[in-house]
């Protein structure tokens, strides 16, 4: 139950205010810490949701900072809300009015105890439309929901491209794709600068695929992004005022993904993005369809949006997960992520462990840890172990326990994961093979396109190993190679950093 505490007022209120504004100056501040442990603090209009004399600042030193909301003597209305995962479970959680997209998703990570890598992220998922969006951290769950359809609903999903073009925004811009109305010496911080400064005018430009309103042609047109919004050119490349056409604006505007543009919306290419109006709900005819070329040009197209239309608030959502180590939510686990982090190869044959730094000497250790375990276990089952599984059938399952093992899906399924949890450098997932029922794929991503490599077993001395190079390097179990390749990226493009992952709510 909440605890509402009336903080007294400061000398001199009274009589600056008649009893008849009272309702009218309260400020509500509400924690965003979970619905059953929040704390109301009711305060005069102007004094930021603390107590004149400073001497109450949260009710629990462990919740999260107070949050101004205006408030009329009653209470914030929230609801509650539906959240599915990927796999179709799905969990109602009971939020309130101020209650963002981040503090939801950390909600829900800390009740299905995931790890908090700060890449979990919120979807809006509109099937009927074929368009789905991740929501910016800071937007309110309850304003989103509001513009939503019946039809529609949550997705809680990973996605780790969410704020990638800060880390790497060359990869994103391509140079012929951005134009600036003043001279940049074209560094990767003064590209990020440009984007984020309101007063810059960066512009992406580019021939792009255009869907007719009303109708299902589609038409290419040399298009514009702005600040002021997104523009065609009704002559050729031309970017004077009087040939610019202006096709959606950023401000009332959200953009979307085209989950199946092809099919259902006719489209020229695989690489679909829609610019959809908030008002708009149900009407196709209203969408503004759009298709590049490329994943490339699209991703910058998309993410250019995003910048030119929130700004700084994104770059200070990429900044909180560092800066809320001061201030913890209840809800925050260990932010710390295997996948994420360098992991050494080490040696603990001598008195003190050391880190292998040679990458054919830990190819070496690993190999020959893989066969002691599998001699460890052959001597156990010989001398009557409890074990119900002999260690040739143990190795060939035992990657099953593993998130990153998606068993048996298709090659179009394991792609549509990986684009869906974000196309950077080292995203993958294992799978069983289509081709041949005793291999597996491991599907990786690398410069935004995403390969498949085909893990073999082999035998030696009677033994089964699995290799993703014709044998050269072989590994008892999937485990051992996911291991491996997370160190060394050996024959591969790069090395193992993030697996695509799906959970249970």
């Amino acid at each position: 139950m909440g605890v509402l505490c009336l903080v007294p007022l400061a000398p001199g209120w009274q009589q600056s205010h008649s009893p008849s504004d009272e309702a009218d100056s309260f400020s509500l501040a509400v924690s965003a810490a979970s619905r059953n442990s929040v704390r109301y603090l009711l305060s005069p209009s102007g004094s930021k949701g603390s107590d004149p004399k400073g001497g109450l600042q949260r009710a629990f030193a462990h919740e999260s900072p107070w949050k101004p909301l205006s408030w009329r003597l009653q209470r914030p209305e929230g609801g509650d809300v539906k959240v599915f995962s990927e796999d179709g479970t799905s969990k109602v959680v009971e939020i309130l009015a101020d209650t963002t997209a981040r503090d939801l998703c950390q909600l829900l990570v800390y009740r299905s105890h995931c790890v908090d890598d700060n890449s979990w992220t919120l979807v809006e998922h509109h099937p009927h439309l074929g368009l789905e969006r991740c929501l910016e951290d800071h937007e309110l769950v309850v304003q989103v929901e509001s513009t939503m359809a019946s039809e529609s609903k949550f997705l809680f999903r990973k996605n780790y491209a969410k704020y990638e073009f800060f880390k790497n925004p060359t990869n994103f811009f391509p140079e012929q794709m951005v134009t600036w109305c003043q001279q940049s010496n074209g560094s990767q911080t003064q590209l990020l600068q440009n984007f984020l400064n309101s007063s810059s005018c960066p512009e992406i430009q580019g021939f792009l695929h255009v869907k007719e309103l009303g109708r299902k042609s589609w038409k290419k047109l040399y298009v514009c992004l702005r600040r002021s919004g997104l523009y065609c050119s009704t002559k050729g490349a031309s970017k004077e005022p009087r040939h610019l056409q202006l096709l959606a604006d950023l401000e009332d505007s959200r953009i979307f993904s085209l989950m199946a543009g092809r099919k259902q919306y006719g489209a020229p290419t695989d690489y679909g993005f829609c610019i959809k109006p908030n008002r708009v709900r149900n009407e196709a005819k209203e969408l503004r369809l759009l298709c590049a070329e490329d994943e490339q040009s699209r991703t910058c197209w998309m993410t250019a949006f995003r910048l030119l239309k929130y700004g700084m608030l994104l770059y200070q959502n990429y900044r909180i997960p560092q800066q809320r180590k001061a201030v913890l939510s209840p809800f925050s686990t260990p932010v710390r992520s295997v996948s994420e982090n360098s992991l050494v190869a080490m040696d603990f044959s001598g008195q003190t462990g050391r880190v292998i730094e040679n990458p054919a000497e830990a190819q070496s250790a690993a190999l020959e840890e893989g066969h002691a375990w599998r001699k460890r276990s052959t001597r156990m089952n010989i001398l009557g172990s409890q074990s119900p599984l002999h260690p040739s059938t143990l190795s060939t399952v035992i990657h099953r326990t593993q998130h990153w093992f998606h068993g048996r899906i298709s090659r179009e399924e394991s792609h549509r994961i990986i684009k869906q949890q974000g196309l950077v450098d080292g995203l993958f997932l294992l799978r069983d093979s289509q081709s041949n029922p005793k291999a597996f794929v491991l599907t990786l991503c690398h410069h935004q396109k995403i390969k498949n490599f085909q893990i073999l077993p082999c035998e030696d001395d009677g033994q089964t190993f699995f290799s993703l190079d014709d044998g050269n390097t072989k590994f008892s179990d999937l485990i051992q190679l996911v291991d491996f390749y997370q160190l060394n990226k050996g024959v591969l493009p790069c090395r193992l950093k993030h697996h695509c992952i799906r959970v249970a709510l």
